[in-house]
């Protein structure tokens, strides 16, 4: 009995020693993984910047012309929009969202979305409160090609 003791100690004790070193190694490659993470995401960001200089560069080779694509916008961010592109002076998401009748989070995620989705916004800072408003050339190119596809039809469906 002594010596089956002794023997599963010892079998113990080089399963405990393995699992041990499996957990070490496991350690390892999450720090690793976690390394590749965060240089992926410095990669990504290098790449949206060069995106965007691209962007840039095209537009100085193409004269300034403005070449403006929007994706498909909700209910919601249409009606964000409308104010947006009505409005001459810059609203407040409290006023957007007094005016629309949403919250102000949801305003601001709509804000968010349509920015997300191509519609060029300008944010401007009063005593540390955002104020938003649509960019002018953009509100140029809009009532001449309808660029974001607004209809009566739209706002009537819905």
């Amino acid at each position: 009995m002594v010596l089956f003791k002794s023997r599963t100690k010892t079998t113990l004790a080089q399963f405990r020693e393995e699992l041990d070193e499996h957990l070490s190694a496991i350690n390892e490659n999450t720090s690793e993984i976690q390394g590749n993470y965060s240089y992926a995401q410095k990669v990504e960001q290098r790449m949206e910047q060069m995106m965007l200089r691209l962007d840039h560069i095209e537009q100085l080779l193409a004269g300034n012309k403005h070449r403006f694509s929007v994706q498909p916008l909700t209910y919601d961010e249409k009606r964000i929009f409308l104010v947006l592109y009505t409005e001459e002076v810059p609203k407040s998401y409290a006023d957007l969202a007094h005016q629309i009748n949403l919250s102000e989070a949801l305003v601001m995620h709509y804000v968010a979305c349509l920015i997300e989705k191509g519609v060029p916004l300008i944010k401007s800072y009063f005593n540390s409160t955002p104020s938003i408003k649509m960019h002018p050339e953009f509100k140029e190119v809009q009532a001449k090609e309808n660029v974001v596809n607004l209809s009566l039809k739209s706002f009537v469906d819905a």
